[in-house]
């Protein structure tokens, strides 16, 4: 495993070794100690599973409270999977970067707590799984509008297809004030 540079300080991608012949390949998706070493020392507690069709967009979501970080990657298929920085006070507030998950490259993002996470799905279909260090409450969840147009975030030219929900999330500006994370560097 080695972890590689990311734009954004607190996001944390994962690159496997990955042992493949003409058979297929095999590689260990996680190992607590190893992934210590690399900045993830959370502890998760759920594994979640999500499977969507070209074009879908999910996003872009976090928790309030104690927030949740998410270890996220794409077993099948491929995604540009998405970070923005929600931590008041961060040089980067509001700055979001992208990567590209899928079936091939196996790597792994650690969206950490203070950022919202979203993706879109580039190929006929992808299954996303991810482990969270804290468990799921729909009355914590929020998300902020997934084409908010002063994020800016560069999403596929696909025709995009969110949720109700999804497409009427708030404005970044619209919540700002309410954000329980703040930037601690």
């Amino acid at each position: 495993m080695r972890r590689l540079e990311t734009r954004l300080d607190g996001p944390i991608l994962v690159e496997p070794v990955l042992h493949g012949d003409p058979r297929g390949f095999f590689f260990e998706s996680y190992r607590r100690e190893v992934y210590a070493e690399l900045g993830i020392p959370q502890e998760f507690v759920q594994d979640n599973h999500s499977r969507s069709r070209h074009g879908i967009v999910r996003g872009m979501h976090f928790q309030v409270g104690r927030g949740m970080a998410k270890l996220v990657r794409c077993g099948y298929g491929a995604v540009l999977d998405v970070v923005v920085d929600l931590r008041r006070g961060s040089p980067t507030f509001g700055e979001w970067e992208a990567f590209e998950l899928n079936d091939e490259n196996c790597r792994q993002l650690l969206c950490p707590v203070g950022f919202a996470h979203g993706f879109a799905v580039t190929s006929e279909s992808a299954d996303v799984l991810y482990k969270c260090d804290a468990y799921y409450d729909g009355s914590i969840e929020r998300g902020i509008k997934y084409d908010d147009p002063d994020v800016g975030i560069e999403w596929p030219e696909v025709e995009l297809i969110p949720s109700v929900r999804d497409a009427s999330a708030p404005l970044l500006s619209e919540v700002a004030d309410e954000l329980p994370f703040t930037h601690e560097g």
